[in-house]
């Protein structure tokens, strides 16, 4: 139901999908998203995502979890995190990646939709740590497409090194407000 709905959804606002890439062959990654400059990023980038069928995750603060639309929010893929406890995400988002057969577990470095001097790095740490690839994702609103279309090893690499082969994938990619983008990411 969700890939017709992912179908539907980006036919009706006229973006394409754009994915080289061949997802059968990951069964688990982290997702990262960017840039995320407008909550409209997580519409296209959802329908996108639905449309390739993928089976994707996400933290969200756990106040999106409880209240009557909580439901919907979990059928997104939203997993309700409680910011107010002292808890070490990257051990969690480790833990919940080992544990599943199949997840593509989202991110979204930047931390915020406004300006950020550069990216949070836990990505590259759960990446590591839990032994998968980062496959790059995004909302390009130049071109009116969405899609994943990088995958990047972290075995045996710095963090240095990962966040470059990143930062020239993104150089071409427009955001929806490309003055809270900055296109150096460390």
């Amino acid at each position: 139901m969700k890939k017709i709905i992912g179908k539907l959804m980006m036919s009706l606002v006229g973006w394409k999908l754009d994915n080289h890439l061949d997802l059968s062959k990951v069964n688990k990654c982290v997702l990262v998203c960017a840039p995320h400059t407008s909550n409209w990023d997580f519409y296209y980038t959802i329908a996108a995502f639905w449309k390739m069928d993928i089976p994707m995750k996400m933290f969200i603060k756990d106040a999106w979890t409880k209240p009557w639309y909580g439901f919907f929010i979990k059928i997104l893929g939203g997993i309700g995190i409680d910011r107010t406890q002292n808890k070490n995400m990257v051990n969690f988002a480790i833990e919940v990646l080992q544990s599943a057969d199949k997840l593509y577990l989202i991110n979204t470095p930047e931390g915020t939709r406004s300006y950020s001097q550069k990216w949070k790095t836990g990505f590259f740490h759960i990446a590591q740590n839990a032994e998968v690839p980062i496959l790059l994702a995004y909302c390009d609103y130049k071109t009116k497409r969405a899609g994943i279309s990088k995958i990047v090893e972290t075995k045996n690499k710095q963090l240095e090194e990962v966040l470059k082969e990143i930062e020239l994938f993104y150089e071409t990619i427009t955001a929806k407000y490309p003055e809270n983008y900055n296109k150096k990411i460390y």
